[in-house]
Parts: structure tokens; C-alpha cells; sequence
């Protein structure tokens, strides 16, 4: 037995010494929860691996070239909080904007356990053998306690993932309304610039707040599932308006019947719904993951979308308002970060909060005192 391992502090006091499991000393953390790589060096137990620094033209340069790796690094790039990744993601993005634009863009969302995955794992495959090339961007949950998120959407998409024809790249969701990804829209530009013409952003799926994600795609793809009964009722009005086309999943075997009497359902009531899209009149399908069937008419409606729209003028003016509706999310963005790292409110919203927690000060009153003290000259 290793003399540096020993047995774990849970272990029963009266267990013997083949007691299977053994644990040993970890290594002194870094400021992000990482191993300390300088600490490690010291003791020549570990070199010290730097990462490789890249310019702003040499990530253009790579992203227009179609290099998945530095595609990939783009990406990391722009999703950095590090304010010294923030600028240089700006610059990267401004080089690659004329580049961008060239793709249909497809929301896809559904409630937990629809099939969003499988869906878009057989339509993308679809895609590819009509020679699309296909991103997915696919957003997990992040935990309300921990903050992390799995990320193992990739792991459900098996055969998309090894065709080279496809980028997958999961992100989590943090905090964001609808669980889409702050810098989802910049991923999304990312990836237009790199050649793929085809975008598929996967939602979390968690009802009414899913129209967020409205704001960055040009056709909104809803799952539903059939036999569901009334528990998805106080969401599907909310979120059924705003869809360009309704699906129905896992439409085969003995569920097939069910799926169709569920579609005929789905189309009265879409019937009577106000139009998401100016010109276009959404309607309900079927479809099934498992044997393809159904998959093609759904990007026949996609494209037959785009057609209409793009001739109408619709398209390209929701392209526009979608851009003006960023700006603005972007400076509430700004603005909440200001907020919360000025020093004067950093100095008082302790107090403050435990104030209103306490009942000794009104939300109200709480919320004028750490204004007042965020808009004071002092910084």
C-alpha cells in the first residue's frame, strides 16, 4: 500500500486495514480552484505549461479558414469574462462581422425529456447530407447552487459529433433569462464566419422564459410531446405564439396515432394564435427521431420560411430589430456589472440587505439607497 495514501476521515472507526478505499493529500489550489501550477513548479514535480498566445488577426485568419481548433478557441475567447479577453474578443468579432449573416438561424425548444437531443441529432445529420454545414450550439442548465453545468449534450449527439461537417459546442446556461448563454449571439457569429450555414441553438426548455431566446434566431422550432395532458398548459400559450412551426416527437411505433391526434389538436388551437412571424401562418407537424420520418418536410418548412420572408423584406428587418434589441440587453448587461463592482455600493449593500432581510427597511427605500450611493462621484 502507497504510504503516502490513508484511510478517508468517513471511514468506520472499527473497519480493518483492508479497508478498500484509500485517499491521499491533494496539491495547494490556484486563485480559480485550479492546481497551483507555480507551487507544483517549485517542487520540480510538475512544468509549468503556458498556453499559446494568439493575435487578433491570427484568430480571424483561422476562423475564416475553417480551422476547428482555432474555431474553438474563438469561441473561448469570446465567452471569457477576463477583461483583458474582452477587448480583444471585440476586435476578433469586428474582423469577422462581414463575414457573418450567411445562415439560417433555428431556435429549438421543448420541455426536459421532448427529445430536443435526438432531434437534433437526426435533423443535423439530415442537413449534412443535403451539404449543410451545421452548427449546434447547445445551452445546459447550470445549477442554482453550484453554478456548474454538465454539458453533455455533445454525448447525445454521437454521429453528429463525428462528422466534420458539424461544430458542437455546448455552453452553459449561468444566470441568463431562458437559459440562453450571455455570449451565445457572438458564438453564433463565430461560427456564421467559419462557414456554416446551417445554425441550430438548443434551449433548456423551462417554459414562458424561453422567449428569450426569440430575440437571436430567424425561425423558432417548438417540441411537443403527445399524451402529455394538462400539466404543460401554463406554458404552451405563452411560448406556442411566439413558435414558427410546432413538432411533435417520438412519433413512431405506438405512438404514432397518439402523435397525429395531438398534431390535429396542436394545429385548432395554433388556429386561433396570433402569427409569430408577419406573413407567415405557423402550423403543427410530426415527426420521429428514431427512423427519420417527417425530418425532411420540417426543413422544407424552414426553407420555404426563409424563401417567403426574404421576399417580403420580413427577414432581413427582424435580422435588424434583432441587433437594436442586442444593443439594449447589452447595456442592462453593462450596467448591473457596474452596479454591483462600484465601491460605494459594495460598501453598503451588505447592511442594506440585511436591513430589508431583517423588515427594517422597505425593498424600495433599499433599492433609492444603493442607487444613491452608485450614482455619488465617489468610485
Amino acid at each position: 500500500m502507497n504510504s503516502k495514501t490513508k484511510k478517508p476521515e468517513w471511514a468506520p472507526e472499527d473497519d480493518s486495514a483492508g479497508f478498500a478505499c484509500r485517499v491521499m493529500d491533494g496539491v495547494e489550489a490556484g486563485h480559480d480552484g485550479i492546481s497551483s501550477y507555480q507551487s507544483a513548479a517549485k517542487t520540480k514535480k510538475a512544468k509549468i505549461v503556458h498556453r499559446p498566445i494568439f493575435t487578433t488577426e491570427q484568430y480571424a485568419q483561422g476562423v475564416l479558414a475553417g480551422s476547428r481548433a482555432m474555431l474553438g478557441r474563438a469561441i473561448t475567447l469570446v465567452e471569457s469574462n477576463a477583461a483583458h479577453h474582452i477587448d480583444q474578443a471585440q476586435e476578433v468579432l469586428q474582423q469577422l462581422l462581414p463575414h457573418t449573416g450567411n445562415s439560417i438561424r433555428v431556435g429549438i425548444t421543448g420541455v426536459p425529456g421532448v427529445g430536443k437531443s435526438s432531434f437534433i441529432e437526426s435533423f443535423g445529420c439530415y442537413l449534412l447530407e443535403q451539404g449543410h454545414r451545421v452548427a449546434v450550439l447547445a445551452i445546459d442548465p447550470s445549477s442554482s447552487i453550484s453554478g456548474g453545468s454538465i454539458l453533455g449534450d455533445k454525448t447525445r449527439m454521437e454521429r453528429l459529433s463525428r462528422d466534420e461537417r458539424c461544430f458542437i459546442r455546448p455552453s452553459p446556461a449561468g444566470k441568463t433569462l431562458g437559459g440562453v448563454a450571455r455570449k451565445t449571439r457572438e458564438t453564433m457569429l463565430v461560427c456564421e464566419a467559419a462557414g456554416f450555414d446551417v445554425v441550430l441553438i438548443e434551449t433548456v426548455g423551462v417554459g414562458q422564459s424561453e422567449t428569450a431566446v426569440r430575440s437571436m434566431v430567424d425561425f423558432f422550432l417548438l417540441l411537443m410531446l403527445s399524451g402529455a395532458g394538462d400539466e404543460l398548459q401554463g406554458i404552451k400559450k405563452g411560448i406556442m405564439e411566439l413558435a414558427d412551426a410546432l413538432v411533435i416527437t417520438k412519433a413512431d411505433g405506438s405512438n404514432k396515432v397518439q402523435a397525429q391526434t395531438a398534431r390535429n389538436e396542436y394545429e385548432r388551437a395554433m388556429h386561433y394564435l396570433q402569427p409569430s412571424t408577419e406573413g407567415w401562418v405557423s402550423h403543427a407537424f410530426t415527426c420521429s427521431s428514431m427512423t427519420g420520418e417527417g425530418i425532411p418536410e420540417i426543413w422544407q418548412v424552414i426553407s420555404k420560411f426563409k424563401e417567403l420572408t426574404t421576399a417580403s423584406g420580413v427577414f432581413a428587418q427582424h435580422r435588424r430589430d434583432q441587433n437594436v434589441k442586442w444593443v439594449h440587453e447589452m447595456i442592462d448587461a453593462h450596467l448591473h456589472e457596474s452596479f454591483v463592482r462600484h465601491a460605494g455600493v459594495r460598501k453598503i449593500i451588505g447592511s442594506v440587505e440585511r436591513e430589508v432581510a431583517n423588515g427594517a427597511l422597505p425593498a424600495v427605500a433599499a433599492v433609492y439607497r444603493l442607487l444613491e450611493a452608485f450614482e455619488s462621484k465617489t468610485s
